[in-house]
């Protein structure tokens, strides 16, 4: 995995600094959208679930996501997901709760490719190395380092709409995101 992240953030180097100049326009350097998130337990955790008989329910939280982009394939987002619930397990048909943690994080994040659907619509995918901060219940804060990508569908000037996955080492978490914003 590191080496995939290695050779990425060469090749990447190496058109970035052989870039001219940049076709972005200049009212569009932000991406602001609100979405939903699904978070999945950790597959340590899920061993530990197994020996019990029992079920995890994904935990939904809200996604307030900005993404700066100051060139026309290098993305700065920074996120926070708020849990909207707690984290659920079925074990032998009782229903048990544990209080969702808040996660913020920022990180850097590269245009992979874009495909134009017609002259206002286009499809695009972006991944990279994030990193978060896990504000757990007994207020200490976890650092975990994540990968994550998504799928950016756009139509004329503005509208976003996206979905995409992320893996968080630290926690070693799955998760799924996607929601709607605004380029602007």
């Amino acid at each position: 995995m590191k080496t995939i992240l290695l050779f990425f953030s060469c090749y990447y180097s190496i058109i970035i600094f052989s870039q001219k100049s940049d076709s972005l326009k200049k009212n569009q350097h932000f991406e602001l959208s609100f979405g939903q998130s699904l978070q999945f337990i950790s597959s340590s955790k899920l061993n530990e679930i197994h020996t019990e008989k029992s079920v995890v329910v994904p935990t939904s939280s809200m996604l307030f996501f900005v993404q700066f982009r100051p060139q026309k394939i290098i993305r700065i987002p920074v996120f926070f997901n708020l849990p909207t619930e707690s984290k659920q397990f079925l074990v032998n048909g009782e229903l048990l709760n544990e209080k969702s943690s808040p996660t913020l994080g920022a990180g850097l994040q590269f245009k992979l490719f874009q495909i134009k659907i017609d002259e206002k619509s286009k499809i695009e995918c972006e991944i990279g190395p994030l990193a978060s901060l896990i504000f757990t219940t007994n207020k200490s804060v976890l650092i975990s380092p994540i990968i994550a990508g998504r799928i950016r569908i756009m139509r004329g000037e503005n509208f976003v709409m996206y979905f995409g996955a992320s893996y968080s080492f630290g926690v070693d978490a799955f998760g799924l995101l996607y929601g709607t914003g605004t380029i602007f």
